[in-house]
């Protein structure tokens, strides 16, 4: 599934591609395979970050899970798909691995002992036209 700004950056360089960017957009910057800053309120920047919890969760042995707490930089790189890059900070929840609740209903710990943050980086590749995410790079510290 496209996001509307994401359709939109999308088709210009499918036009660029087609016609020549001299032709379309004499001005832009936006080059295909060139990431561009995207706003981290970006629903597909959202979905990305997303993903990048999920794998940390998948990966974790920890018996809580995490979500994502703050979005600090985003990317978009168009490359076979959609590429994101995404620096977030997630933060320990409340909610247990067991329990397999919807991480939007998750409050983050209270609890000083329990309250544990980290900042990751994922790299997250989106292949709308074949239904497929694959996490290039997650790193958390």
């Amino acid at each position: 599934m496209l996001f509307k700004g994401t359709l939109m950056i999308l088709c210009v360089l499918l036009l660029n591609a087609a016609f020549g960017t001299d032709r379309w957009l004499p001005n832009s910057t936006i080059k295909p395979g060139f990431p561009i800053n995207v706003k981290t309120d970006d629903p597909g920047v959202q979905h990305a970050a997303r993903f990048g919890v999920y794998r940390y969760n998948n990966l974790s042995n920890d018996i809580f899970l995490f979500r994502e707490s703050c979005i600090s930089k985003a990317t978009l790189q168009v490359v076979r798909g959609l590429k994101y890059t995404v620096n977030v900070d997630i933060g320990r929840t409340v909610c247990t691995k067991r329990t397999h609740p919807d991480l939007d209903s998750c409050a983050f710990q209270r609890n000083k002992t329990l309250k544990q943050t980290f900042s990751c980086y994922f790299e997250v590749w989106i292949t709308p036209w074949l239904h497929r995410v694959q996490i290039l790079a997650s790193l958390c510290q």
